[in-house]
């Protein structure tokens, strides 16, 4: 391919300090965003929910971990606007769009096609495209590239075309947007140079692939991944359970070995906005190239099955204690799909609720950043007092382990049950 031709004066270089534009100011773009303007890139913040876009102009942050503080202190340096117009004078845009999954469980792209839409009309020459929202192989050089070419400019000779998958862990001290290694494929070899260059700025790590379809298929890796290994954690604990066996202390043993192993816990199911989607991209895309991966779908179906074991096993330990899930009072502890944080995208405890209910049990919850959770129509507000809840219900499930959830603060409840950990 014909590598990039600019407009006479235009260097292929991003620069140190060029005007930046982020599409989708969520858990993954809003993170970005504040990066790019805290290394000095002027930031045009773009979301299709003008709450968010407010929000963000009003000096606090719709993300919860990214403290309001973080963002006054830009000021200026990051703009939050309804109107997509801006992109226009932007040196890059960077697509952080949702990517969820359908009705019946396929890929959709609604989102990114909308965005790319909106970045077409405003698209100039020698101008740098980034997706960063997850996708299967060849959605970037093929339906990204194809809408972003209706501006009749071409990929890689007017405008540069990369992927940069997303690597967010929403609450994760350790690992953020300047300390997590950064994979960016290019549609051409300047492509991937300007990407690079352009994420150098805010992180300390870059590799680049040998093509857009690597990078693409490094997300999906990485989380299919983390969703075998779960579907695997799952069964074992089932079998931990029949044989009477404490699976958390054998995950601990076995995570002492200082190579070949990582240890993986179970819990009430697989939740978040990846670990339950991406793999289902791959498989759609395996799929599609006629060479299925049935080890991802069979995890999909274990840890889809996951909340139904979890409210079967509460109705042993309470048949037990000579009681009955019919009727019995559980309480729900952590509602959110990962500890110490407010995001409740695919939650697991959403069917683990609906699971509980269909056995005629009376679902109270409690967790310190979600204040209600709507599952079906109904309202579950999270209970005020904790203390006396625990003392309440006949049952207390620790659905996801905040720290406010302390051995003992716990003491107090009559049966406590943490899958596949024993308190």
């Amino acid at each position: 391919m014909t590598e990039l031709t600019l407009p006479a004066g235009k260097s292929t270089s991003i620069g140190t300090r060029c005007r930046v534009g982020v599409i989708g100011l969520g858990y993954a773009g809003l993170p970005q965003a504040v990066a790019f303007a805290e290394v000095g890139h002027p930031v045009i913040g773009v979301d299709e929910r003008p709450e968010v876009t407010a929000t963000l102009r009003d000096g606090r942050s719709p993300v919860d971990t990214v403290p309001d503080d973080r963002v006054r202190r830009l000021g200026t340096a990051l703009s939050a606007v309804d109107d997509a117009e801006a992109l226009a004078d932007c040196s890059a845009v960077v697509v952080c769009v949702p990517t969820p999954l359908d009705a019946v469980g396929e890929p959709d792209l609604s989102a990114l096609r909308a965005a790319c839409t909106t970045v077409a009309a405003h698209l100039g020459p020698g101008q740098l495209v980034v997706i960063e929202s997850t996708v299967h192989p060849g959605v970037t050089g093929g339906v990204v590239r194809s809408i972003l070419e209706r501006s009749r400019l071409i990929a890689g000779v007017h405008f540069s075309l990369a992927h940069a998958p997303e690597r967010v862990d929403p609450g994760n001290p350790m690992y953020d947007s300047a300390t997590t290694a950064r994979v960016i494929g290019g549609l051409t070899p300047v492509c991937a140079l300007r990407a690079a260059e352009l994420y150098r700025s805010v992180v300390s790590s870059v590799h680049v692939t040998s093509g857009l379809r690597e990078a693409e298929a490094t997300k999906v890796l990485e989380n299919t991944y983390r969703h075998v290994n779960l579907g695997l954690i799952h069964e074992f604990a089932l079998y931990c359970d029949a044989l009477g066996i404490d699976a958390a202390a054998v995950i601990d043993a076995a995570a002492t070995k200082p190579f070949g192993f990582q240890p993986f816990y179970p819990g009430v199911g697989v939740g978040g906005h990846c670990i339950p989607v991406d793999p289902m991209y791959l498989a759609h895309s395996a799929r599609e190239a006629r060479t299925p991966l049935r080890l991802v779908e069979l995890a999909q179906r274990i840890n889809d099955e996951r909340p139904a074991q979890v409210a079967a096993r509460c109705e042993t330990l309470l048949r037990a204690a000579g009681k009955t899930l019919n009727g019995a009072e559980v309480l729900v502890l952590g509602v959110s799909y990962k500890p110490n944080i407010s995001d409740i995208r695919n939650t697991p405890v959403v069917p683990l609720i609906r699971e509980l209910t269909a056995r005629g049990t009376r679902v109270r919850v409690h967790d310190p950043a979600v204040p209600e959770l709507v599952v079906d129509g109904v309202c579950h507000k999270s209970v005020n007092q904790l203390r006396v809840a625990l003392a309440e219900v006949d049952l207390v499930l620790v659905a996801q382990r905040h720290a406010v959830y302390d051995p003992e603060l716990l003491n107090g409840a009559e049966l406590l049950y943490e899958p596949g950990r024993p308190i």
